[in-house]
C-alpha cells in the first residue's frame, strides 16, 4: 500500500483540541511543552481554555494547529508503531506544511512554533483589519471561477484556495468581495459565503508578510525531509531545503492548491491517506473527489485505537 500523511490548516482549530492527548500521552504532552517553552507563553493554556477569540487570533491558531498535529502523530507513532518512513509523500495545506516539514525532521519543533508566531503576526498586520476579506464559493469549476473574476473587474480579487471539486476560497479588497459574492450569486447563481476572517490570506495583498516571513526565516536551519512534502505552490514533491525555504514565503501570498495535490496523490498511486491533527477538514475535501483514495482522520484517542 502507497500511502500519504496530510496535516490540516486554519479553520481546524476548536478549544480543547489535543487535551485528551496531552492527559494520556507523555510524548504528546512532550510536545505542548516544548512549543511553551519555544514561544515563552502558556500557549497550552489558550487551546484548553475557554475563550475560543484568543485561540482564534492567527499568532496562536497557526502554533496550537501545529503542536496539536505533532502531538497526534507522536501519540499515533507510539501506539501504532508507525514512522514517518512508511509514507510516501507528506503535505499540510497552508499552514499544516509546517506541520509536515517538522513530522520529516526539516524543521525543528521549537522553530515551527516561532516561525508561525511570527507568519500569524505578520499577515495579521499585512492588511489593516476591515480593508481586506475572503469569501468561500461552492459549486463552480476553478476555471469558471478565474473567468468570472476576469471579467467582473474586481482587480485586487485571486483564488486563495482551490480545496477540492466545486469548493475554492477568494481574497481581496473587502469592498470588491462584498460586491464580488453578490454578483456571482444573482449572475451565475452560485452560493457565496463570506468567511469570519481578519485579514485576505493567500493573495498580493499579503506580499508584505511574506517579505518580513523572509527576513525572519534567515535565522532558522531547514534540513532536507525524511520524505518529499509535496508543496502548496508548485504542487511537486520537495526534498532540498533551499527550496523548501522559498516556497514556505512565496505560499504567504500564492494559491494553496490542494486538490492538485489530491490529484498529486492519485497519479502516484497513493491509496491511503491519514489526517493527522484538529478536525476532519481534509478528510471531507477527500471525499469530494471521483476518485477512491482513503482518507483517515486521526484527531483522538479513539482514532489511534480503531487505525490498522
Amino acid at each position: 500500500m502507497t500511502k500519504s500523511i496530510v496535516f490540516p490548516g486554519q479553520g481546524s482549530q476548536y478549544l480543547g483540541m489535543g487535551k485528551h492527548l496531552y492527559d494520556n500521552f507523555s510524548v504528546s504532552k512532550r510536545i505542548f511543552d516544548e512549543v511553551d517553552d519555544a514561544l515563552n507563553i502558556k500557549l497550552t493554556e489558550i487551546i484548553f481554555g475557554e475563550k475560543a477569540e484568543k485561540l482564534n487570533l492567527t499568532e496562536n491558531t497557526q502554533p496550537a494547529i501545529m503542536a496539536v498535529s505533532i502531538a497526534t502523530l507522536e501519540a499515533l507513532k507510539k501506539e501504532k508503531g508507525i514512522e514517518i518512513n512508511d509514507f510516501n509523500f507528506c503535505a499540510g495545506h497552508s499552514l499544516g506544511e509546517y506541520s509536515a516539514l517538522v513530522a520529516a525532521k526539516s524543521i525543528k519543533l521549537s522553530d515551527a512554533a516561532k516561525i508561525l508566531k511570527k507568519r500569524g503576526q505578520v499577515m495579521q498586520n499585512a492588511v489593516p483589519i476591515g480593508q481586506g476579506a475572503m469569501a468561500a464559493i461552492l459549486n463552480i469549476e476553478v476555471k469558471d471561477l478565474e473567468k468570472f473574476i476576469e471579467e467582473s473587474k474586481f482587480l485586487s480579487i485571486e483564488i486563495s484556495n482551490d480545496n477540492c471539486p466545486g469548493q475554492c476560497v477568494i481574497s481581496g479588497k473587502k469592498e470588491e468581495i462584498d460586491n464580488f459574492v453578490i454578483l456571482i450569486k444573482n449572475e451565475l447563481k452560485k452560493k457565496a459565503i463570506s468567511l469570519p476572517v481578519s485579514a485576505p490570506f493567500h493573495c498580493k495583498m499579503m506580499k508584505p508578510a511574506a517579505d518580513e516571513l523572509e527576513i525572519f526565516l534567515k535565522q532558522f536551519e531547514i534540513s532536507n525531509p525524511l520524505i518529499p512534502i509535496v508543496s502548496n505552490v508548485s504542487v511537486l514533491p520537495v526534498n532540498i531545503s533551499s527550496e523548501i525555504k522559498k516556497l514556505l514565503i512565496s505560499c504567504v501570498y500564492n494559491r494553496v492548491r490542494w486538490r492538485e495535490i489530491v490529484e498529486f496523490f492519485k497519479k502516484n498511486n497513493i491509496t491511503e491517506c491519514i489526517e493527522c491533527g484538529p478536525g476532519k477538514a481534509l478528510t471531507n475535501m477527500f471525499k469530494r473527489f471521483e476518485f477512491d483514495i482513503k482518507c483517515v482522520k486521526i484527531d483522538n484517542i479513539e482514532d489511534i485505537k480503531n487505525y490498522v
